[in-house]
């Protein structure tokens, strides 16, 4: 019976999407802040899209980085 270890590159290439998770995931909460922040301008719809499309990257990375890191590991 063959005994499975962890596949080196792709653990480093899950580890480089959790490198790209972590500053996505201050980065987003920043963005909505500082849109309501500044609700009587126009700046509010810019900072509010950015702030939702770095959310959704940074949820596609975390579960792309997580699925990558489980297959390098079993």
């Amino acid at each position: 019976m063959s005994e499975k270890h962890t596949d080196h590159k792709l653990l480093a290439k899950g580890l480089k999407y959790m490198a790209i998770t972590l500053p996505l995931l201050f980065l987003c909460p920043y963005l909505i802040t500082l849109s309501f922040l500044n609700k009587d301008n126009y700046t509010f719809y810019i900072f509010f899209i950015l702030g939702i499309i770095a959310g959704g990257f940074a949820f596609f990375f975390f579960y792309k980085g997580i699925k990558t890191l489980m297959d390098s590991i079993f």
